[in-house]
């Protein structure tokens, strides 16, 4: 009987020291998955701030290249803006197609005729408001890069005539028309007989009696274009129209 009791005391034994070394198993394996935990979270905090470090770099960097091309771009707009006045200085004549439409911000407007004429088909036309004789009109005209006008088309003439005839109250213009003094025959300024283009005579000169003579245009005179040029002599004081080839770049 004693055998027996010791038999079970033995058998029992280990089993308590079992027991008794479990709760230190379990605190070994929890302190071990806490250190991975904290480890994990130490590598991911490492890593967001290397992300954020990273990005702010970028955003540095290209913020310094954004102002680098910022401060270019301004370099040449300050030089396209001091090409663009020194243009206008060098040709004051630039000033007739591109006026200053805004005095605070300089802006221009370029027009194909300068500031005042009329834009019809390739040239330019003014009509003039002071009277002068025929050879002070030519004059004048030719100090506005022009000339008197010279009428080519049928069309040219019943723009003229339209735009005289809104203007003139009875009034008459010089046109580029002149009887030769040697035989009275009638040219253009640039020397072209008229008799090569379209003629609107009220009555055709007589060559032999209009020696010395001027071409003008009066609407008021006729209710038609087509009878609307009349002779007069090239002393008499009347308005004028100018014109000129529309301005290109060339």
């Amino acid at each position: 009987m004693k055998q027996l009791t010791n038999l079970m005391d033995a058998t029992m034994e280990p089993k308590q020291q079992t027991a008794s070394n479990k709760p230190g198993w379990c605190h070994r394996q929890l302190a071990y998955y806490f250190s991975l935990l904290c480890f994990l979270l130490t590598l991911v905090t490492l890593l967001q701030t290397l992300y954020i470090v990273s990005v702010t770099l970028m955003s540095q960097s290209q913020s310094s290249l954004q102002q680098s091309r910022l401060t270019e771009l301004t370099h040449r707009l300050d030089s396209l803006q001091q090409a663009y006045q020194l243009l206008f200085t060098k040709y004051p004549a630039l000033n007739l197609y591109c006026p200053v439409t805004n005095t605070t911000s300089k802006e221009r407007k370029c027009e194909p005729c300068p500031e005042g004429w009329l834009f019809v088909g390739e040239r330019c036309y003014l009509f003039s408001k002071d009277r002068a004789d025929w050879i002070s009109s030519q004059y004048h005209c030719m100090t506005l890069g022009g000339t008197l006008v010279m009428i080519r088309t049928q069309e040219e003439q019943v723009f003229l005539w339209n735009q005289a005839h809104s203007l003139s109250q009875g009034d008459s213009y010089w046109l580029g028309l002149r009887s030769s003094v040697s035989d009275g025959t009638w040219q253009w300024t640039d020397s072209t007989p008229v008799d090569r283009s379209p003629q609107f005579w009220y009555h055709v000169p007589d060559e032999e009696r209009n020696k010395e003579m001027c071409g003008r245009l009066s609407p008021g005179d006729s209710h038609s274009y087509q009878m609307s040029w009349y002779t007069s002599s090239c002393g008499n004081h009347l308005k004028s129209i100018c014109q000129r080839t529309q301005g290109t770049l060339q």
